[in-house]
């Protein structure tokens, strides 16, 4: 093949070994401003980069235009079922794709095209989610946004609440040391009160038997003994004197044992009054010190919780937000498609020149195979999910207009592409385009491809069944100095095809 630079390139790949691409001469070095004249073997991709280089002036970056993807253009394969419409070359291919390489050719803002693919990854997750809201498990994991904000609300609280702990904490030496003199005073306090309760009691008990003692008087007796005409003795009277004091003496030892025993228990009540009060101060100070601080461990204990609560607000605010994505995906995606197509049109409008000349192009081509009865229109807008290029060719949309639709387009590109360097100046076309297409039309599309590759300085091959050409040749198309004598045949004793005999 020719190549920029060389006179001539052999370009060999192995079947074996289809990741090296062997070039004669090394066209690898012209990045580095040297030519090597002898041959080389290079890794595919490199040899994809000179193709994107050379053929599609495609240098550094370039997202989502691919140099293969181009070539595909320029000659499409029926094995990929690229002979179905004009801006596809394979059948699951992306439309958004499609038009955005077919941007680049026509100089049109392939950049701006491209971003209909972020919307599509949008859209494609969206439905996904949508599909998911159905499940049950799903909605236990995530939840809606409502419901999560409440919840959200209250864990920035706690979160907020432990914070302010952390940062007012104090470590207390001796913290267990502390706790253990504060459980002993409680312990203490508690035992004074319960023996207090019991002195209480008994004093009570004392001075209601203080109050209760009382002497006996027997005075009553002799007046008794004398009414009745008895005369008591005086050694009688003694005996029952010292009867009384006898009786006396032991009230007062009584009296003055339960007084000594009140005294006593109430010195123990004001002394045990006097501990209580000391205890308390005690305890008071101690309870500050803890309350001030605490342990190394409490601390630890803190800062675990802290950050299990930190976990799951993140939790929260993450479902929240999955939740958000797909309540406000769906007016995001459109606030975002009609960006874009107002963008998209705005650049139109001022590539309008370029459409044009793309426009009069496929017109003219369509009207030189069905004259002027039958117009062809190039119609290039922004749509809603991606850049719309529809060429057509007013006809009953039968098979052979369909693949005539095909030629002028691909036709279109090429000599567009070619003329402002971002295209090769070769186009390939297989024998299947040619299928269902009336002898008269197929006469006419192999004079223009020769007329188009003539004017153009390009090249124009097409592989077509001789009795197809046979066709052509009896409608009046010369292919004298056009057709490659080389035959592939079996006909001969030598003769086969890759090696197979028939």
């Amino acid at each position: 093949m020719d190549w920029r630079d060389a006179p001539w390139l052999e370009v060999r790949r192995r079947g074996s070994n289809p990741n090296v691409v062997s070039l004669n001469p090394d066209v690898s070095t012209q990045e580095a401003g040297q030519l090597s004249l002898g041959p080389a073997q290079v890794p595919l991709q490199t040899w994809n980069r000179l193709l994107e280089a050379n053929l599609f002036g495609l240098r550094g970056d370039h997202p989502h235009v691919s140099g293969r993807v181009l070539l595909s253009f320029y000659m499409r394969r029926v094995a990929n079922n690229a002979f179905n419409e004009p801006i596809r070359v394979h059948s699951r291919q992306a439309e958004v794709e499609a038009t955005t390489n077919l941007a680049y050719l026509l100089g049109l803002d392939w950049k701006l095209a491209s971003q209909y693919r972020e919307i599509a990854a949008r859209e494609a997750a969206r439905q996904q989610l949508k599909k998911a809201i159905n499940d049950p498990v799903w909605g236990r994991i995530v939840g809606n946004s409502a419901d999560l904000r409440g919840q959200i609300t209250l864990a920035e609280a706690r979160v907020a609440r432990l914070e302010e702990q952390i940062k007012a904490f104090r470590v207390v030496p001796e913290y267990e040391n502390l706790k253990n003199r504060a459980d002993e005073i409680a312990r203490r306090i508690r035992s004074l009160s319960n023996q207090d309760v019991a002195d209480k009691r008994n004093l009570e008990d004392i001075e209601a038997a203080i109050r209760e003692e009382k002497d006996v008087d027997v005075r009553y007796l002799e007046p008794v003994y004398q009414e009745l005409g008895v005369i008591l003795p005086g050694q009688v009277r003694q005996r029952y004197e010292d009867v009384r004091l006898f009786h006396e003496s032991i009230i007062r030892n009584r009296r003055r044992y339960l007084s000594e025993e009140a005294a006593a228990i109430r010195e123990r009540l004001a002394a045990r009054k006097n501990e209580r009060e000391r205890l308390g101060s005690e305890q008071a100070q101690v309870l500050r010190q803890l309350n001030e601080g605490g342990a190394l461990e409490a601390l630890t204990t803190l800062q675990r919780v802290y950050a299990e609560e930190q976990a799951s607000l993140d939790a929260l605010q993450n479902r929240l937000a999955a939740a958000q994505t797909l309540e406000s995906s769906a007016r995001q995606i459109a606030a975002m498609r009609l960006e874009l197509e107002d963008r998209m049109t705005a650049d139109l409008e001022e590539r309008q020149a370029i459409i044009s000349e793309a426009t009069l192009l496929f017109d003219q081509f369509a009207k030189e195979l069905y004259g002027e009865e039958r117009g062809g229109y190039l119609a290039i807008n922004a749509g809603r999910s991606s850049l719309k290029i529809s060429p057509r060719i007013d006809s009953d949309d039968s098979r052979g207009i369909g693949n005539m639709a095909i030629f002028c387009f691909d036709l279109t590109v090429a000599v567009v592409a070619h003329r402002h360097g971002r295209g090769p100046d070769f186009i390939v076309h297989d024998s299947h385009l040619f299928d269902g297409v009336d002898d008269r039309q197929l006469r006419a599309a192999l004079e223009l491809a020769n007329y188009v590759a003539v004017t153009e300085d390009m090249q124009y091959i097409a592989t077509i069944n001789s009795d197809d050409l046979d066709k052509a040749i009896n409608r009046g198309y010369d292919p004298d100095g056009k057709l490659l004598r080389t035959r592939l045949t079996d006909a001969y004793s030598d003769g086969g095809l890759f090696g197979f005999r028939f």
